[in-house]
Protein backbone atom coordinates (compact mmCIF):
# COMPACT_ATOMS: atom_id res chain seq x y z
CA UNK A 1 0.00 0.00 0.00
CA UNK A 2 1.02 3.66 -0.51
CA UNK A 3 1.17 6.15 1.72
CA UNK A 4 -0.71 8.22 -0.45
CA UNK A 5 -3.51 5.30 -0.06
CA UNK A 6 -3.05 5.48 3.63
CA UNK A 7 -5.65 6.92 5.81
CA UNK A 8 -4.23 9.74 7.84
CA UNK A 9 -4.93 9.33 11.62
CA UNK A 10 -4.21 11.31 14.38
CA UNK A 11 -4.15 10.22 18.30
CA UNK A 12 -5.26 13.00 20.35
CA UNK A 13 -3.68 12.35 24.03
CA UNK A 14 -2.46 13.97 27.05
CA UNK A 15 -5.10 17.06 27.90
CA UNK A 16 -5.69 18.88 31.15
CA UNK A 17 -7.77 16.15 33.61
CA UNK A 18 -6.51 14.62 36.09
CA UNK A 19 -5.69 11.08 33.95
CA UNK A 20 -3.19 12.40 31.60
CA UNK A 21 -1.03 10.00 32.86
CA UNK A 22 -3.68 7.52 31.97
CA UNK A 23 -4.07 8.78 28.57
CA UNK A 24 -0.17 8.37 27.72
CA UNK A 25 -0.16 4.66 28.68
CA UNK A 26 -3.35 4.23 26.26
CA UNK A 27 -1.97 6.19 23.36
CA UNK A 28 1.03 4.62 23.50
CA UNK A 29 -0.17 1.42 22.98
CA UNK A 30 -2.84 1.97 20.45
CA UNK A 31 -0.18 4.01 18.29
CA UNK A 32 1.81 1.14 18.47
CA UNK A 33 -0.74 -1.80 17.48
CA UNK A 34 -2.61 0.61 14.59
CA UNK A 35 -1.38 -1.24 11.58
CA UNK A 36 1.23 1.05 9.76
CA UNK A 37 0.50 -0.15 6.60
CA UNK A 38 -2.77 0.85 6.78
CA UNK A 39 -2.81 4.49 8.40
CA UNK A 40 -0.50 7.21 8.26
CA UNK A 41 -0.15 7.81 11.88
CA UNK A 42 0.18 11.41 13.83
CA UNK A 43 0.30 12.28 17.64
CA UNK A 44 -1.13 14.93 18.53
CA UNK A 45 -0.26 16.29 22.08
CA UNK A 46 -1.96 18.00 25.09
CA UNK A 47 -0.04 19.44 27.65
CA UNK A 48 -1.32 19.65 31.09
CA UNK A 49 -1.97 23.07 30.66
CA UNK A 50 -4.10 21.98 28.03
CA UNK A 51 -1.31 23.66 25.13
CA UNK A 52 -1.91 21.30 21.99
CA UNK A 53 0.95 20.16 19.48
CA UNK A 54 -0.22 21.49 16.56
CA UNK A 55 -2.69 24.49 15.91
CA UNK A 56 -6.43 22.73 16.59
CA UNK A 57 -7.53 24.01 12.78
CA UNK A 58 -4.48 21.51 11.63
CA UNK A 59 -6.49 18.59 12.60
CA UNK A 60 -9.20 19.63 9.23
CA UNK A 61 -5.91 17.97 7.25
CA UNK A 62 -6.78 14.02 8.77
CA UNK A 63 -9.33 11.65 7.61
CA UNK A 64 -10.34 10.71 10.90
CA UNK A 65 -8.90 11.66 14.83
CA UNK A 66 -8.78 8.62 17.39
CA UNK A 67 -9.11 10.73 21.11
CA UNK A 68 -7.55 8.64 23.56
CA UNK A 69 -8.39 11.50 26.08
CA UNK A 70 -10.06 10.21 29.45
CA UNK A 71 -12.03 12.58 32.03
CA UNK A 72 -12.57 16.21 31.46
CA UNK A 73 -11.50 18.15 28.47
CA UNK A 74 -11.67 14.85 26.39
CA UNK A 75 -13.97 12.43 27.11
CA UNK A 76 -16.70 14.83 28.25
CA UNK A 77 -17.85 16.36 24.68
CA UNK A 78 -15.81 19.10 24.58
CA UNK A 79 -13.32 17.82 21.84
CA UNK A 80 -16.19 15.79 20.42
CA UNK A 81 -17.70 19.21 19.79
CA UNK A 82 -14.59 20.72 18.18
CA UNK A 83 -14.25 17.89 15.89
CA UNK A 84 -18.10 17.96 15.20
CA UNK A 85 -18.02 21.78 14.23
CA UNK A 86 -15.02 20.90 12.19
CA UNK A 87 -16.53 18.56 10.28
CA UNK A 88 -13.63 16.14 10.89
CA UNK A 89 -15.13 11.97 11.36
CA UNK A 90 -13.82 10.92 15.13
CA UNK A 91 -13.88 7.68 17.27
CA UNK A 92 -15.90 7.20 19.58
CA UNK A 93 -19.01 8.48 21.35
CA UNK A 94 -20.69 12.07 19.93
CA UNK A 95 -21.08 15.01 22.39
CA UNK A 96 -24.71 14.41 23.75
CA UNK A 97 -22.89 10.72 24.38
CA UNK A 98 -19.80 11.67 25.95
CA UNK A 99 -21.19 14.35 27.99
CA UNK A 100 -24.43 12.12 29.66
CA UNK A 101 -21.46 9.35 30.50
CA UNK A 102 -19.03 11.67 31.72
CA UNK A 103 -21.40 13.15 34.28
CA UNK A 104 -22.29 10.49 37.37
CA UNK A 105 -25.18 12.46 38.05
CA UNK A 106 -26.66 12.83 34.61
CA UNK A 107 -25.94 9.56 33.80
CA UNK A 108 -27.79 8.04 36.38
CA UNK A 109 -30.83 10.57 36.46
CA UNK A 110 -31.02 8.89 32.83
CA UNK A 111 -30.73 5.61 33.93
CA UNK A 112 -33.25 5.75 37.06
CA UNK A 113 -35.91 7.90 34.35
CA UNK A 114 -35.74 4.50 31.99
CA UNK A 115 -35.83 2.17 34.87
CA UNK A 116 -32.63 0.66 35.06
CA UNK A 117 -30.76 -0.02 38.37
CA UNK A 118 -28.53 2.24 39.79
CA UNK A 119 -27.25 2.50 43.75
CA UNK A 120 -29.23 4.96 46.20
CA UNK A 121 -27.39 8.20 46.24
CA UNK A 122 -26.77 11.88 47.22
CA UNK A 123 -25.76 14.63 45.14
CA UNK A 124 -23.64 17.54 46.57
CA UNK A 125 -22.78 20.77 45.19
CA UNK A 126 -19.40 23.15 46.70
CA UNK A 127 -21.72 25.95 47.58
CA UNK A 128 -23.95 23.71 49.09
CA UNK A 129 -20.99 22.13 51.54
CA UNK A 130 -19.66 25.29 52.04
CA UNK A 131 -23.12 26.50 53.40
CA UNK A 132 -25.00 23.78 54.86
CA UNK A 133 -22.55 20.62 55.52
CA UNK A 134 -25.12 19.35 58.52
CA UNK A 135 -27.81 19.53 56.88
CA UNK A 136 -26.01 17.30 54.41
CA UNK A 137 -24.12 14.87 56.76
CA UNK A 138 -27.78 14.19 57.79
CA UNK A 139 -28.89 13.35 54.41
CA UNK A 140 -25.94 11.01 54.18
CA UNK A 141 -27.01 8.81 57.58
CA UNK A 142 -30.50 9.15 56.55
CA UNK A 143 -31.10 8.19 52.97
CA UNK A 144 -27.85 6.16 52.02
CA UNK A 145 -25.78 5.35 55.63
CA UNK A 146 -22.37 3.88 55.99
CA UNK A 147 -20.39 2.80 54.12
CA UNK A 148 -20.75 4.59 51.06
CA UNK A 149 -18.29 6.34 48.44
CA UNK A 150 -17.74 10.08 47.80
CA UNK A 151 -17.04 10.38 43.82
CA UNK A 152 -16.42 13.30 42.00
CA UNK A 153 -18.99 13.76 39.37
CA UNK A 154 -16.55 14.09 36.10
CA UNK A 155 -13.74 11.98 36.79
CA UNK A 156 -12.60 8.99 35.62
CA UNK A 157 -9.74 6.07 36.82
CA UNK A 158 -10.92 6.55 40.49
CA UNK A 159 -9.58 9.74 40.88
CA UNK A 160 -10.75 11.36 44.02
CA UNK A 161 -13.05 8.35 44.79
CA UNK A 162 -12.81 7.51 48.71
CA UNK A 163 -14.80 4.82 50.50
CA UNK A 164 -16.44 6.03 53.69
CA UNK A 165 -16.68 3.42 56.63
CA UNK A 166 -17.96 5.51 58.86
CA UNK A 167 -19.31 9.30 59.71
CA UNK A 168 -16.13 10.33 60.99
CA UNK A 169 -14.72 9.53 57.80
CA UNK A 170 -16.79 11.56 56.02
CA UNK A 171 -15.41 15.22 55.70
CA UNK A 172 -12.17 14.16 54.70
CA UNK A 173 -14.00 12.19 51.66
CA UNK A 174 -16.13 14.81 50.61
CA UNK A 175 -13.14 17.35 50.69
CA UNK A 176 -11.50 15.32 48.90
CA UNK A 177 -13.87 14.74 46.02
CA UNK A 178 -14.32 18.45 45.52
CA UNK A 179 -10.83 18.61 44.38
CA UNK A 180 -11.66 17.82 41.32
CA UNK A 181 -15.23 18.74 40.62
CA UNK A 182 -17.79 21.41 41.86
CA UNK A 183 -20.39 18.52 42.00
CA UNK A 184 -20.11 15.26 44.00
CA UNK A 185 -21.68 12.14 44.67
CA UNK A 186 -22.20 10.02 47.69
CA UNK A 187 -23.33 6.61 46.94
CA UNK A 188 -24.41 3.55 48.94
CA UNK A 189 -21.72 1.06 48.86
CA UNK A 190 -23.37 -2.36 47.38
CA UNK A 191 -22.75 -5.35 50.02
CA UNK A 192 -19.81 -7.85 48.77
CA UNK A 193 -20.03 -5.82 45.11
CA UNK A 194 -18.18 -7.92 42.77
CA UNK A 195 -17.21 -5.86 39.81
CA UNK A 196 -18.44 -6.50 36.50
CA UNK A 197 -17.39 -4.85 32.89
CA UNK A 198 -18.95 -5.48 29.56
CA UNK A 199 -17.45 -3.97 26.25
CA UNK A 200 -19.89 -2.66 23.55
CA UNK A 201 -18.92 -1.73 20.07
CA UNK A 202 -20.81 -0.55 17.47
CA UNK A 203 -23.06 2.60 16.21
CA UNK A 204 -26.81 1.58 15.62
CA UNK A 205 -26.26 -1.74 16.49
CA UNK A 206 -24.35 -2.72 18.91
CA UNK A 207 -22.46 -5.74 20.26
CA UNK A 208 -21.26 -6.98 23.65
CA UNK A 209 -18.86 -8.58 24.31
CA UNK A 210 -18.14 -11.15 27.35
CA UNK A 211 -18.81 -10.17 31.14
CA UNK A 212 -15.40 -10.02 32.93
CA UNK A 213 -15.21 -9.93 36.43
CA UNK A 214 -12.44 -7.41 38.38
CA UNK A 215 -11.27 -9.03 41.85
CA UNK A 216 -9.11 -5.85 43.20
CA UNK A 217 -6.62 -6.30 45.44
CA UNK A 218 -7.32 -3.04 47.44
CA UNK A 219 -10.49 -2.56 49.16
CA UNK A 220 -12.09 -1.56 46.07
CA UNK A 221 -10.21 -0.42 42.33
CA UNK A 222 -8.48 1.85 42.99
CA UNK A 223 -6.25 4.09 41.19
CA UNK A 224 -3.34 2.37 42.06
CA UNK A 225 -5.07 -1.18 41.93
CA UNK A 226 -5.69 0.01 37.93
CA UNK A 227 -2.28 1.12 36.89
CA UNK A 228 0.06 0.74 39.13
CA UNK A 229 0.15 -2.28 41.25
CA UNK A 230 2.20 -4.59 39.64
CA UNK A 231 3.05 -8.57 40.50
CA UNK A 232 1.59 -10.59 43.53
CA UNK A 233 -0.07 -6.92 44.57
CA UNK A 234 -2.11 -6.47 41.01
CA UNK A 235 -5.39 -6.87 40.84
CA UNK A 236 -7.27 -10.24 38.95
CA UNK A 237 -8.91 -9.85 35.75
CA UNK A 238 -11.44 -12.91 35.45
CA UNK A 239 -12.20 -13.37 31.84
CA UNK A 240 -15.58 -14.91 30.99
CA UNK A 241 -16.59 -13.78 34.78
CA UNK A 242 -16.66 -16.94 36.65
CA UNK A 243 -21.39 -16.06 36.96
CA UNK A 244 -24.29 -18.20 35.26
CA UNK A 245 -24.59 -17.84 31.97
CA UNK A 246 -28.39 -16.54 32.18
CA UNK A 247 -26.85 -13.73 34.19
CA UNK A 248 -24.01 -13.19 31.70
CA UNK A 249 -26.62 -12.96 28.87
CA UNK A 250 -28.89 -10.37 30.82
CA UNK A 251 -25.93 -8.06 31.80
CA UNK A 252 -24.79 -7.92 28.28
CA UNK A 253 -28.05 -7.13 27.24
CA UNK A 254 -28.49 -4.85 29.52
CA UNK A 255 -25.15 -3.46 28.70
CA UNK A 256 -26.53 -2.41 25.37
CA UNK A 257 -29.53 -0.90 26.54
CA UNK A 258 -27.17 1.13 28.47
CA UNK A 259 -24.82 2.23 25.82
CA UNK A 260 -28.06 3.20 23.27
CA UNK A 261 -30.28 5.17 26.24
CA UNK A 262 -26.83 7.41 26.64
CA UNK A 263 -26.85 7.97 23.48
CA UNK A 264 -22.86 6.69 22.80
CA UNK A 265 -21.69 5.03 19.49
CA UNK A 266 -18.38 2.86 18.87
CA UNK A 267 -17.25 1.97 22.00
CA UNK A 268 -18.08 1.57 25.79
CA UNK A 269 -17.28 0.38 28.39
CA UNK A 270 -20.41 -0.43 30.94
CA UNK A 271 -19.39 -1.19 34.41
CA UNK A 272 -22.03 -3.40 36.65
CA UNK A 273 -22.05 -3.84 40.27
CA UNK A 274 -23.17 -7.45 41.87
CA UNK A 275 -24.75 -6.93 45.24
CA UNK A 276 -22.91 -10.52 47.17
CA UNK A 277 -26.00 -10.27 48.92
CA UNK A 278 -28.81 -10.00 47.41
CA UNK A 279 -27.13 -11.32 43.99
CA UNK A 280 -28.57 -8.11 42.34
CA UNK A 281 -27.19 -6.07 39.50
CA UNK A 282 -26.66 -2.42 39.43
CA UNK A 283 -25.37 -0.32 36.96
CA UNK A 284 -22.31 1.83 38.06
CA UNK A 285 -21.02 3.69 34.92
CA UNK A 286 -20.16 3.82 31.69
CA UNK A 287 -16.92 5.07 29.80
CA UNK A 288 -16.59 6.22 26.23
CA UNK A 289 -12.82 6.22 25.74
CA UNK A 290 -12.11 3.25 28.13
CA UNK A 291 -8.69 2.94 28.99
CA UNK A 292 -6.38 0.78 26.54
CA UNK A 293 -3.21 -0.53 28.06
CA UNK A 294 -2.25 -3.54 27.61
CA UNK A 295 -3.74 -3.90 30.92
CA UNK A 296 -7.13 -2.51 30.19
CA UNK A 297 -10.45 -4.26 30.26
CA UNK A 298 -11.91 -2.59 27.12
CA UNK A 299 -9.40 -4.53 24.51
CA UNK A 300 -8.88 -7.32 26.82
CA UNK A 301 -12.71 -8.39 26.72
CA UNK A 302 -12.98 -7.82 22.94
CA UNK A 303 -9.91 -10.02 22.40
CA UNK A 304 -11.17 -12.90 24.84
CA UNK A 305 -14.28 -12.45 22.74
CA UNK A 306 -11.94 -13.72 19.32
CA UNK A 307 -10.93 -10.24 18.36
CA UNK A 308 -6.99 -9.19 17.60
CA UNK A 309 -6.09 -5.91 19.34
CA UNK A 310 -5.68 -4.33 15.79
CA UNK A 311 -8.39 -5.54 14.43
CA UNK A 312 -10.39 -3.69 17.05
CA UNK A 313 -8.67 -0.29 16.06
CA UNK A 314 -9.41 -0.62 12.59
CA UNK A 315 -13.40 -1.23 13.51
CA UNK A 316 -12.94 1.75 15.80
CA UNK A 317 -11.81 3.87 12.66
CA UNK A 318 -13.95 2.00 10.28
CA UNK A 319 -17.02 2.90 12.88
CA UNK A 320 -15.96 6.76 13.18
CA UNK A 321 -15.80 6.67 9.10
CA UNK A 322 -18.99 5.48 8.57
CA UNK A 323 -20.59 7.81 11.30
Amino acid sequence: MTNEKKLRVAVLYGGKSGEHEVSLMSAGCVMEELDAERYEITPVFINKAGEWAIPMEQLREFDVVFPVLHGPNGEDGTVQGLLTVMGVPFVGAGVVGSAVAMDKVVFKDVMRANGLPVAPSVVVRRHEWQTGADAIRKKVATDIGYPCFAKPANMGSSVGITKVHAADELDAAIDEAFKWDRKILLEWAVPRARELEVSVLGNDELKASIVGEIVPNREFYTYAAKYLDKGEDESKLLMPAPIPEPLSRLIREVAAEVATLADVRGMARVDFLLDGDANEIYINEINTIPGFTTISMYPKLWIESGMTYAGLLDTLIELAMES
